[in-house]
């Protein structure tokens, strides 16, 4: 349109042409939201009461279902601390950022996504586990535990010096995690990495929990007793079966003195050892507070001991490990609140993502076992809470196929922060946001073996419906399942004829993952060991 300007000034018509520009720019631009991302290590979607399982109660990290969106379906790329970490932080499947196990070194000089948020204005700080080597980069503040970390009285590398500080691990990341909200610059958008040690192995409860979760009796997962029949190799030959593999001492709380009295083994070389440093940590007045609570638990045990049989074991040793480890979970639970309430207190809970999650799933007594690492559902699936008000409805569910390896991604969209090309994973904040197309397919891969736990190398593809297995290295063997007829994954259909066509699908859906990914068998054989070990 032809501009018409009399004696130096607009006509009234290109002036109201142009006020509706005028205006928008004078909107202050939109705060750019902070970020809270809660991560706890081992903590199963079973032990988070939203889920609807019934073991425990999780009060505020149901607060996060309440206001935001719970995911169902929510999953990792590989079921293990260290490699679940570096997905997060790159957004790439362990086999691109090279942290495939927990042995293997992260590259930390490979771009992550706190290092993209800090050259685009945010202040970041990662608070508590991240079970990796050398100093963290892309944290303006870093206070991190070294190695798997203490419950008691712990030692931490705060920007790249030692202290050891007086308290429970749990309770000292949630005050860390809070001072340093407290203290940042608040000109600047802020992302927090706060993660808790617990639950991880050897579940220690913090004291005040200890008293109520060794009294708590626990419901029997049907497959407690479970017999592998109508499964392979890998799922019969694993070593994390709670009678046969787990720890009497450093575990179950049995006494190093009492093992030997009763003839008990140690299932691995440090069992005693565990018991002796963990409450080896503790103050005078801890230990006398735990051995309170814990001594007479033990003397019971002794005297029932010489007449119990297998199953009486099992279920014993079932109910010290639960008691345990969903008493560390009761602390988690009471950080996540005073993290929320903070947030509230000082007005920044509605301009704030809050992210739930774990680094992985774990086994809580499904098919006998502790730990996690397979591909089937109960070491796959993690939690995922989300809450922020700005643009998440409150008391969403979502079962969309979900993984650790789009939280990077996703964070940096909301950041307002291109995403860098070669991440693999997307951004699922649409998705939060009512969006409903999503992929229908998820990636894995495990490759720490021969090593502790003796679960077996594998990869496979999970859709809405089935699960394709592939284990390889000293075994090459394949599993199907299909998750709507067969949720406890009890039935490998592998070579039912029955199946012949989802097969024939799931191979090729598998092979598009892997091209898509860009792994191969070729990627497969240089992650290999040198020489096969025996286990």
């Amino acid at each position: 349109m032809k501009v018409i300007i009399n004696n130096g000034f607009f006509s009234i018509i290109t002036f109201l042409l142009l006020q509706p520009c005028f205006a928008q720019s004078s909107k202050p631009a939109k705060q750019r939201p902070n970020i809270v991302y809660i991560m706890s290590d081992d903590h199963g979607y079973q032990a988070v009461s939203a889920y609807g399982y019934g073991l425990n109660r999780t009060p505020n990290i149901d607060r996060l279902a309440k206001e935001g969106i719970l995911f169902t379906r929510a999953s990792v790329t590989n079921s293990l601390c260290a490699p679940s970490r570096a997905v997060l932080l790159t957004g790439k499947h362990s086999f691109i950022n090279g942290k495939i196990d927990n042995e293997a070194r992260f590259d930390w000089s490979q771009d992550n996504f706190a290092k993209e948020l800090q050259q685009h204005g945010y202040q970041t700080a990662l608070i508590g586990k991240i079970h990796m080597d050398g100093l963290p980069q892309g944290f303006d503040h870093s206070a991190v535990l070294i190695d798997q970390g203490e419950y008691y009285n712990p030692n931490f590398i705060v920007n790249g010096t030692k202290q050891q500080l007086d308290g429970y691990v749990t309770d000292l990341t949630t005050d860390m995690a809070i001072d340093w909200i407290k203290d940042r610059d608040t000109s600047k958008p802020f992302c927090l990495l706060f993660h808790q040690k617990a639950p991880h192995r050897e579940w220690l409860p913090a004291l005040r929990h200890i008293a109520e979760y060794t009294k708590m009796k626990f419901p029997e997962p049907k497959s407690l007793f479970d017999d592998f029949t109508n499964r392979g190799t890998a799922a019969k030959t694993a070593e994390m079966n709670i009678l046969k593999h787990m720890n009497w001492a450093g575990d179950n709380k049995v006494p190093p003195a009492m093992m030997d009295e009763l003839g008990l083994k140690e299932g691995i070389s440090w069992d005693k050892a565990a018991f002796n440093n963990n409450l080896g940590r503790m103050s005078a007045a801890e230990r006398e507070a735990w051995d309170k609570v814990y001594d007479p638990i033990m003397e019971d045990f002794k005297k029932k001991y010489p007449s119990m049989n297998e199953q009486d074991l099992m279920r014993w040793r079932y109910q010290r490990y639960l008691q345990d480890y969903l008493g560390t979970v009761a602390a988690v639970d009471d950080g996540v609140g005073r993290m929320l309430d903070f947030l509230k207190e000082n007005g920044l809970d509605e301009n704030t993502i809050v992210v739930y999650t774990s680094d992985q799933g774990f086994y809580l007594g499904e098919h006998g076992w502790f730990d996690k690492r397979f591909m089937y559902e109960e070491s796959l699936r993690t939690p995922l809470l989300v809450r922020y008000p700005a643009e998440i409805a409150a008391g969403q569910k979502s079962a969309a196929l979900v993984q650790n390896l789009d939280f990077a991604p996703t964070l940096l969209d909301y950041a307002g922060v291109s995403i860098p090309k070669d991440m693999q994973g997307k951004s699922f904040r649409k998705l939060a946001s009512g969006k409903k197309k999503w992929r229908d397919a998820i990636y894995y891969t495990y490759y720490e073996y021969p090593s502790i736990h003796a679960v077996k190398r594998h990869y496979g593809v999970r859709t809405d419906r089935y699960k394709l297995i592939h284990f390889y290295y000293d075994v090459d063997e394949w599993e199907l399942y299909d998750l709507e007829k067969d949720p406890e994954e009890m039935n490998n259909v592998y070579n039912d004829p029955k199946y012949k066509t989802v097969r024939t699908t799931m191979h090729k859906k598998l092979n598009q993952l892997r091209k898509q990914y860009k792994d191969s068998d070729e990627k497969d054989q240089r992650f290999l060991p040198k020489k096969k070990q025996k286990i």
